[in-house]
């Protein structure tokens, strides 16, 4: 399959698999650029040095192209994204924050530079900045989708770029990807569907809650880690989204996540005036790290609160990675088929 995506990137078919916390590893990134899409490290979660060791892992596992994610607000995302420039990684995707200095690295070593999204301003801001590629992310998405749908927000956005577009959210199969390029995009990028592939490390009673759920077993809500987010809808999930973090929980979770992340306290009680919504972030972020990993690496889903899509509802089986690429691309192909019957 050939879009502006794949000869923009190197890759055979124009799928993506997104920087997902604690679920986007090294084994799973090089797994999805082994079957011919782009496995994306997320950086998230680690430190300089496990993103050294990581993105030095992804080589060892594969020669294919590969990138990883930087959402840019969260602490240490700026040390984590330095490192990858300094290996040259080949595909630098970031969110949260602007991205102009990181496109500049990225684009000195001859790397491209992917900016995710949720709205049109945003997108236009990421390419003006030089961005080689923007990934719209829509309301059906897992963890931060914004208020637009994908099959809204991706014709938008095709309509006022110029770079090729990434359709992120709702999307689990070929009939999905035939859409997106039906659309304008020049791929997809799935996050839920490789979370439940057999390289990804998400635990399985967690893998089992996504297979068994529907579509509609999802709640969205800005409540839980600071950001409008969508998670697996659980008792827990329900009660943790219901309202914002009182002030006296957040000031205490800020304390303790500035601790673990080496943040000097003075930057702390100086961000509750100076910057109170970064701050919010913050314990947010710290609030929310052990809940997810709970669900992610553990599989408690009555402690743990898990990212998933509404595209959980077309996920049904736990094949390899290499496995769902062919089927995708062959049901994607087939679509084709049915709707060049139909229009004539």
């Amino acid at each position: 399959m050939n879009t502006r995506l794949t000869e923009l990137l190197g890759i055979k078919f124009p799928i993506l698999m997104p920087g997902m916390s604690w679920i986007a590893t090294p084994e799973l990134a090089a797994a999805v650029s082994n079957a011919g899409g782009l496995g994306i490290l997320a950086l998230g979660p680690l430190s300089p040095e496990e993103t050294r060791a990581s993105i030095q892992r992804v080589r060892e596992l594969t020669d294919r192209p590969f990138g990883v994610n930087c959402a840019l607000i969260m602490p240490g995302a700026k040390e984590n994204a330095q490192v990858a420039v300094d290996l040259k990684v080949p595909v630098i995707n970031f969110s949260l924050g602007k991205g102009d200095w990181l496109i500049e690295a990225c684009h000195a070593y001859g790397g491209k530079a992917i900016a995710t999204v949720t709205t049109l301003q945003h997108a236009l801001a990421a390419q003006a900045q030089g961005a080689d590629a923007i990934m719209a992310t829509g309301h059906e998405a897992a963890a931060h989708g914004g208020a637009a749908t994908s099959m809204v927000l991706i014709p938008a956005l095709v309509d006022a770029l110029t770079v090729p577009v990434i359709g992120c959210g709702g999307f689990a199969d070929g009939r999905g990807l035939a859409a997106a390029l039906a659309l304008g995009a020049s791929g997809i990028a799935m996050g839920s569907r490789f979370a439940t592939c057999q390289e990804s490390p998400l635990h399985q009673t967690t893998k089992a809650a996504v297979i068994g759920s529907s579509h509609e077993n999802t709640v969205y809500s800005p409540h839980f880690d600071g950001l409008p987010a969508r998670y697996l809808k659980t008792p827990t999930a329900l009660r943790l989204t219901r309202a914002p973090m009182p002030f006296p929980m957040a000031a205490a979770f800020a304390t303790k996540a500035a601790v673990q992340l080496g943040i000097p306290m003075w930057k702390v009680a100086a961000g509750v005036f100076a910057q109170p919504r970064d701050i919010k972030l913050l314990a947010c972020f710290g609030a929310a790290t052990p809940r997810l990993k709970a669900a992610t690496e553990l599989g408690d889903l009555d402690y743990g609160m898990q990212f998933i899509g509404q595209s959980q509802g077309l996920i049904h089986d736990q094949p390899t990675a290499a496995e769902l690429m062919q089927r995708i691309v062959a049901e994607a192909q087939e679509q084709v088929q049915t709707l060049r019957g139909v229009l004539g």
